[in-house]
Parts: structure tokens; C-alpha cells; sequence
């Protein structure tokens, strides 16, 4: 009998996009399959909406706001597959994402085997994604595929992955604690449990363009900025944990430093205790700059009227763009996703 696939969705006030990763999964070509959605006690219609897709294959649940982590460990306890797919409510699958990736690896697959796919951002339109290879896309050994994601502040899309149940129990829960880049840490574990990474060419994922409110924004939460520093030191514990040599060293200092512009006016504490560990690792983080355009503003007016500036106009831009892609509409100078 083939491998049951169990895609786990879990949703918070998504109802405008969970009908699109609904029929993504239903339209899954890999027949074998279980969808399961959790609504993370949401307030808008995002659990009406799902529940007009159950069915024998799509269960649909809803409990009291916990988080994303712990809605994705609800779905798991739920879940009865050899595979699991995760998939966040606003992103897609493509048709046949899960089939390749099962495919590709065999009648006698290796459950300690972690398998990746493409996958490319977009604003409103996914047929306008455009999959760019980054130095992930390869099969690659554990501490390699980690040092090579700090090194070039490079990462693979939550639902690129496909993970064998015996990999996934032996990972252990999704963090609460992450507020943010919660996948990023998850998926640590999950690469240290496995015996490599085998990366699926046309095995494609549809990654909806961060905006605020979604899961990854930060914003001016200082929660999410203790969560990103948690997962941080977390990063760095784990590579070291499967190679301590000083290119993993070095690698790291550099993801502190990728990592840097996010804590950085607002957190100095944070700053300062992310110095002390490149420093422990042997390197120095440089203070970020803002771009030149706001570079007056904060001599003039201070960092708060620079930070608010910057984000506005970054706002503005996204809102641009995404209208703009709605409408089938080329912005002046191409269109940055």
C-alpha cells in the first residue's frame, strides 16, 4: 500500500487565503492522503471557511489561541500518516509537490531521510513566483545544509519539507516558546534526527509574501524580538553541537550578524548579548546602518521617527506591489518579491 500523507494545516485569522491552501492540498495528484486543519481560536471567518471543505479527507478543528507552534502540535497528535506535509494557511502546494518528493524516493524509502523542494515568493498571483536556486537546493549532509543556511542567510520554505513520521516524533514538538521562526528551529532538530537532505527538482511551494500580521512580521513586537533571539542562540547551539570547528565559528558570527538588523535599534540588550556571543565565537558584529535615505532623519529626529519612516514606505511599497501584481500590472524597474 503507498505511504498515507498527512498535510497539516495550521490557520489563524486566515480567511482570505485558506481556501487557496485548502484546494492546493485537496488537489494534491499523491491520492493517499489526509488534510487536517487546526483554527488557532480565530477571529474572523477562517474556520467557516475551512469547514466548508471537510470531507472524509479534510478534518477541520478548532481550538482556544495557543500559537502557531502549538496548533501544529495538535494537527501532528491528530495526524495518522507515515509523511508529513506542513503547510501554513496562506501558502500553496504545487499539484504535484507531494508525488515527486515520494517518488524520488522509492518503493523502500529511508524514514531518516529528510526531502526539500522549490519554492519561490509571491505577492497575489502565484503563477508570477519566480523559483530562484539558492546553495540549499542540493543534497547535502546535515551539518552542511545548517552551516550553509547561517553562512548565507539563506532558508527553506516550512512547506518544502517532507518528513517521514519516524523523523518527525524522533524532532520532537514544535517550540511554543517561538513566537517567530519557529520552523527555522524546528526543522534544526528535525535535520539533526535525519541522515541528510535529499533536495526534489519540480517539487514546488507557493511562499505568500510576509506582510503585517502574518506569523513571521515582527513589527514592533518586542515578544517576537526575545523568540528571534531564543531561536538565535539555538541555531548556533545546534550547529556547534554536530561541528564545532572554526568555519562553523565563523559561519555563525555571520547569521548573528544577518540576524543583527532585526533586533537592532529597539532591543539593546538583545544587541548587546548577541555581541558577547560572537565574541565567544571568536568574531564582532557591526551596528547595522539604515539605508543613506534615512540616515539624516535619525541624526535629526532619532531612531524611533527613522524606524516608523522606514516602515511606512516599506508598507507602502509591499501595498504597491501586491496591487499591482493583483492587476497584472509590471511596476517601473521589475518587481522585488
Amino acid at each position: 500500500m503507498r505511504p498515507l500523507v498527512s498535510i497539516l494545516i495550521p490557520a489563524y485569522n486566515a480567511e482570505k487565503w485558506i481556501a487557496d491552501a485548502l484546494r492546493s492540498a485537496v488537489n494534491q495528484s499523491w491520492t493517499r492522503k489526509e488534510i487536517i486543519v487546526i483554527d488557532d481560536g480565530s477571529k474572523d471567518r477562517t474556520l467557516a471557511v475551512a469547514q466548508s471543505f471537510e470531507s472524509d479527507t479534510v478534518k477541520v478543528f478548532t481550538q482556544k489561541n495557543q500559537g502557531a507552534a502549538a496548533a501544529r502540535n495538535c494537527a501532528f497528535a491528530k495526524s495518522r500518516g507515515d509523511y508529513i506535509q506542513w503547510l501554513d494557511a496562506d501558502d500553496i502546494l504545487g499539484r504535484d509537490k507531494i508525488a515527486r518528493q515520494m517518488e524520488a524516493l522509492g518503493e523502500s524509502p529511508n524514514p531518516r531521510l529528510l526531502v526539500s523542494g522549490e519554492w519561490a515568493r509571491f505577492l497575489h498571483t502565484p503563477s508570477h513566483a519566480k523559483f530562484t536556486p539558492s546553495g540549499l537546493w542540493r543534497d547535502l549532509a546535515g551539518p552542511e545544509w545548517l552551516m550553509l543556511k547561517m553562512e548565507q542567510n539563506a532558508f527553506m520554505q516550512t512547506a518544502t519539507w517532507l518528513v517521514s513520521r519516524q523523523l518527525t516524533e524522533s524532532a520532537g514538538p514544535w517550540d511554543p516558546r517561538l513566537l517567530v521562526d519557529d520552523d527555522g528551529e524546528y526543522f534544526c532538530r528535525v535535520l539533526m534526527a535525519s541522515e541528510g537532505v535529499h533536495f526534489v527538482w519540480g517539487s514546488k511551494v507557493y511562499y505568500r509574501q510576509p506582510r503585517a500580521g502574518s506569523l513571521s512580521y515582527i513589527g514592533r513586537s518586542n515578544a517576537k524580538r526575545e523568540a528571534l533571539w531564543l531561536s538565535m542562540k539555538l541555531h548556533v547551539g545546534y550547529l556547534r553541537s554536530m561541528e564545532d570547528s572554526a568555519r562553523v565559528r565563523a559561519a555563525c558570527v555571520r547569521y548573528l550578524q544577518n540576524c543583527l538588523v532585526l533586533l537592532y535599534p529597539e532591543r539593546p540588550d538583545l544587541v548587546d548579548m548577541a555581541q558577547q556571543l560572537a565574541v565567544e565565537l571568536g568574531g564582532w558584529l557591526e551596528i547595522p546602518q539604515y539605508p543613506r535615505t534615512y540616515v539624516w532623519i535619525d541624526n535629526l529626529f532619532g531612531w524611533r521617527v527613522a524606524r516608523q519612516l522606514q516602515r511606512t514606505a516599506q508598507g507602502t511599497r509591499r501595498w504597491v506591489l501586491r496591487n499591482c501584481d493583483r492587476m497584472g500590472i509590471q511596476p517601473r524597474g521589475g518587481r522585488s518579491v
